[in-house]
């Protein structure tokens, strides 16, 4: 039988125990292969793993051998970590998974002609990986999970939007303004570069916050397997191993991740060509763009259009990879497909918390780093004037920025949306998805409208955000319905648009010549379909390659412009938008 390159890890395992195993066992195997006596008696992943189970024999064995107190101190911090994860034993956890790859071994090469006696999970799988029925139940989940995250999360966005535009605001206002630095380029720099750039994008850390959780409760329900069970078919009509599904739903997450995640394929192949369509499963970065453009142009139906453009970024994967099955990559060997199924579990409270948590901080992290480098670059450009003006006394259109963007903006005047401020968002867009909305939240000139108000004390700004906070929660509450089409708001009216918002919409609509709405459907598939981050594109390059590297990326490039321009100039001539 032979072993795969584990993605966590780089390790090669016959059987993968799972994120949070394989990153335990990883850290004692280290250990184990440092100590020459343990090295020389054991396996060195047979025996991390034989002290995560507890193994009473093999502990007494290696308590026996100088200098292994460090390695049953590790073994033990990892122990109580799983258990706090899982909510369950480590050998429990370990066993589902052997016996989940035993399963799934077994289904694929034995052939029963009675009947047999069915688990629980055995009767849910004849309904989920049902041939009929397992792809139309896929679907329900994901529109679930969109409904999630744009619905049920909405609220939460909204109250992070008000406290980093009003108290947060105020706060470094009147800090600056305590030190003698009110007014000066200092305070732009805080307030248009930094809180501006960072905090348009941290506003929708509830919508990946929502996003995460749906998908680790699929996750650790053990779901998620039998997805790429029933998707085993249309992944070999396009000529993919089944194993290839699991990295493209890695990528709704993150597409650095999905990108590594390919590890887990033997065959060369198969791993380029995953690799190659992995860019095209919407990533959670790229969400803010779809919310923001959808809010605007789609009022009440942002769930829906949000939902279809995940579904377009599937079917141009599926369409590409029948394209390259039958050029690029003819004549490819399938390799056959045993995955685990493991057994149906009620996902824990904790291990849902820290799926969700984790996936959710790296993304503050880099909003904390890569974004807020990109806001104060966007800033300094911003500030430096072409002509007329002096620094951070200049009109944003006549800034080095607007130049810069400008050269570009003829590029996708055929699109609709050719002016400066869209393209200019494009550029950075490069860097990180998530900064396209932190810098329209830069170079738009947006002024809140607003009467003049008496000073707020900071402890009433306090008072305020706890106040708003559970409101946004009741909100939330309210918004559960909304999953199956049940509305309790009745007629409640919608929220003011922002300034940002209806600065996008004006600039989109006098772009687009008065199709805004088309012109947003065009912008947000470019979005989807246009060359990922740096760091994926960098991670690309080290799993496949530079050659496959360029061809993806100046791929990707020219797909989103020709089906950007299909979609409004098709568009305009059937009359819509």
């Amino acid at each position: 039988m032979s072993t795969h390159t584990l993605a966590y890890t780089k390790g090669p395992a016959l059987v993968d125990y799972g994120r949070e195993v394989e990153d335990e066992i990883s850290k004692l195997q280290s250990l184990i292969e440092a100590h020459t006596a343990l090295m020389t008696r054991y396996s060195p992943r047979w025996l991390a793993i034989k002290l995560l189970e507890e193994d009473q024999d093999v502990v007494a064995k290696v308590e026996g051998l100088t200098g292994t107190g460090n390695v049953l101190e590790v073994a033990q911090r990892s122990i109580a970590h799983l258990r706090d994860v899982y909510g369950d034993d480590v050998d429990t956890v370990v066993a589902d998974r052997r016996y989940g790859w035993i399963n799934g071994l077994v289904k694929e090469v034995v052939r029963r002609t009675g009947e047999e006696r069915r688990t629980l999970s055995d009767r849910i799988d004849k309904i989920v990986t049902n041939r009929i029925l397992g792809i139309p139940i896929f679907l329900a989940m994901m529109w679930v999970v969109f409904k999630v995250t744009t619905d049920v999360a909405g609220p939460y966005l909204d109250w992070v939007d008000g406290v980093i535009g009003g108290p947060i605001t105020n706060w470094f206002v009147a800090l600056l303004g305590a030190v003698g630095l009110g007014g000066t380029w200092v305070e732009s720099l805080f307030v248009d570069g930094i809180i501006a750039g960072v905090g348009g994008v941290l506003v929708f850390v509830p919508v990946l916050m929502a996003l995460y959780l749906a998908l680790a409760v699929l996750e650790d329900s053990g779901y998620m397997a039998r997805a790429a069970f029933v998707m085993d078919r249309l992944m070999h009509a396009l000529g993919l191993h089944g194993k290839s599904f699991l990295p493209m739903i890695v990528g709704f997450g993150c597409t650095v991740p999905a990108i590594y995640a390919t590890r887990t394929l033997e065959n060369e192949k198969d791993r380029i060509l995953t690799g190659l369509l992995v860019p095209f499963m919407s990533c959670g970065a790229r969400l803010p763009v779809y919310v923001l453009f959808a809010s605007i142009f789609f009022p009440g139906r942002s769930g829906a259009v949000i939902f279809w453009l995940y579904i377009t970024g599937i079917v141009t994967a599926v369409v590409l990879g029948v394209v390259l099955k039958n050029t690029l990559f003819k004549g490819k060997e399938q390799s056959p497909f045993v995955m685990e199924l493991p057994p149906y579990r009620v996902p824990t409270l904790k291990g849902i918390w820290f799926h969700m948590w984790e996936r959710t901080s790296a993304f503050v992290r880099k909003a904390w780093t890569l974004i807020l480098a990109t806001s104060i670059v966007i800033w300094a450009l911003s500030a430096i004037p072409v002509g007329t003006g002096s620094f951070n006394d200049v009109d944003v259109g006549s800034s080095a920025f607007a130049a810069l963007s400008r050269v570009i903006a003829p590029v996708f005047k055929p699109l609709g949306f050719g002016e400066w401020e869209p393209s200019g968002s494009l550029i950075t867009g490069f860097v990180a998805k998530e900064v396209v909305v932190g810098t329209m939240a830069q170079i738009y000139e947006v002024e809140e409208a607003g009467e003049a108000a008496e000073p707020i004390t900071f402890f009433e700004d306090l008072g305020e955000i706890v106040t708003s906070f559970i409101g946004a929660t009741w909100d939330t509450v309210k918004s559960i319905p909304l999953i199956v089409g049940v509305d309790l708001f009745g007629g409640e009216e919608e929220g003011e648009p922002t300034a940002l918002m209806t600065a996008v919409e004006e600039g989109f609509q006098r772009s687009s010549g008065g199709h805004g709405a088309l012109a947003s459907v065009a912008f947000m598939v470019f979005v989807l379909l246009y060359t990922p981050c740096m760091v994926a594109v960098a991670a690309a390059r080290q799993e496949l390659g530079a050659k496959w590297m360029w061809f993806s990326v100046i791929g990707q490039l020219v797909l989103a412009w020709v089906v950007a321009l299909i979609i409004f100039q098709g568009g305009l001539l059937l009359g819509l938008g």
